[in-house]
């Protein structure tokens, strides 16, 4: 019965790493389905495995990157022979993911990305900065096992840096949106939702497919899903167009038609970059706004409610008092005039214990003999 608690924790950290090593792997084989080949090397224009693990490891913890290294070796051994380098590829695949967790919980980052310093740091600590690692790495392996020129060093390590981030740009910020969401739309907002989704599946293929280049259409999609539906509404448009794009760009057609490798390559990463970096930021500065809005909002309505009671506790003259409001009528009948002996009038108070006149004017003259306050009675 002591064991149990330990037990359970060891079977869900085990669950847990098995999910991350699954995920990882179908991750890389979808990836997988569309590549590019630059000065002999082929690559993913993006590598959604970055994407899985980092979200992995923001919503489970530093612990599950056994399961990331698990499912790296999973995509390793699917290509092929296990080789000497590939130890140095798993190690670059898991620590990339790993200093961009350790980075971003370093400045605080946030998992709903309701701030634009939280999408600033997904952009640039995630994305751009960690997968210099695995990039650096994998394409050092290949030319240090002659598998790749050296003059090819630049052109292969650009690609697979690009397509790692993209990985972090698109895939991370949708897996955070659906583990973050906890309450469905209203009505009208499902409306209008279906009405975005409808004018997406039509407008993205016309974008990616035509020969005329059209690709600029899909910003006013970007803005509308990110006005309307933050952060949800507008990674997931972006993802949707990006696997688009990756299609036509590795079919050859549409406006990546009668262009060179490199040049496809430029075109699609540049694209796919600044409509992650549109949705994204837009997204986070949208939500930042929103909340501000309710914060000044609710302190506004905080405020108005301390007002209220002050002014119940210090009622004005006439107003009832707490007694008469709780069914009791008051017997104090509040400060009066009282005319004293000579006939001179004076406020009258509640009588003091040491005083039975306190406050009432009375006239200068001899003591009366009688009277009990009087020296020598």
């Amino acid at each position: 019965m002591v064991a149990s608690p330990d037990l359970r924790r060891r079977a869900v950290l085990v669950v847990q790493t098995l999910a991350v090593a699954l995920g990882y792997y179908a991750a890389g084989r979808l990836g997988l389905v569309r590549e590019l080949v630059v000065e002999g090397a082929v690559f993913t224009p993006i590598w959604p495995p970055t994407g899985v693990a980092l979200a992995a490891l923001l919503i489970l913890g530093i612990r599950c990157w056994p399961g990331i290294t698990l499912g790296s070796l999973f995509v390793i051994m699917s290509l092929g022979p296990l080789r000497p380098a590939a130890v140095g590829n798993l190690i670059g695949n898991t620590a990339a993911p790993v200093c961009a967790y350790l980075m971003l919980r370093k400045v605080g980052f946030r998992n709903d990305l309701a701030r634009l310093r939280d999408g600033l740091a997904l952009v640039f600590l995630g994305a751009l900065t960690a997968m210099l690692l695995s990039s650096t790495v994998g394409v050092g392996l290949l030319v240090l096992a002659d598998r790749l020129a050296a003059h090819s060093f630049w052109p292969v390590w650009l690609a697979w840096w690009v397509g790692d981030a993209m990985g972090v740009l698109i895939v991370t910020p949708v897996l955070l949106v659906l583990h973050t969401v906890t309450r469905p739309f209203r009505l009208s907002r499902w409306k209008e939702a279906v009405g975005l989704a409808l004018v997406t599946c039509a407008l993205v293929p016309l974008a990616t497919y035509s020969s005329v280049s059209l690709l600029f259409l899909v910003y006013p999609l970007l803005i509308w899903a990110a006005l309307r539906f933050e952060l949800a509404g507008s990674m997931l448009c972006a993802l949707f167009t990006s696997v688009l794009a990756t299609v036509a760009a590795t079919d050859g057609v549409g406006p990546f038609e009668r262009l060179s490798r490199i040049e496809v390559m430029i075109k699609l990463q540049a694209f796919n970059g600044t409509m992650a970096l549109t949705a994204l930021l837009l997204s986070a500065v949208i939500a930042e706004q929103r909340n501000t809005r309710r914060s000044v909002e609710r302190a506004c309505q905080e405020l108005v409610e301390v007002l209220e009671h002050l002014a119940a506790g210090d009622a004005p003259p006439g107003r009832p008092t707490k007694d008469a409001e709780n069914g009791t009528p008051s017997t104090d009948p509040g400060p009066v005039e009282k005319a004293g002996p000579a006939g001179k009038a004076g406020p009258v108070g509640n009588p003091g214990p040491g005083d039975a006149t306190q406050g009432v004017d009375r006239p200068e003259g001899p003591k009366d003999p009688d009277d009990p306050g009087s020296p020598g009675s």
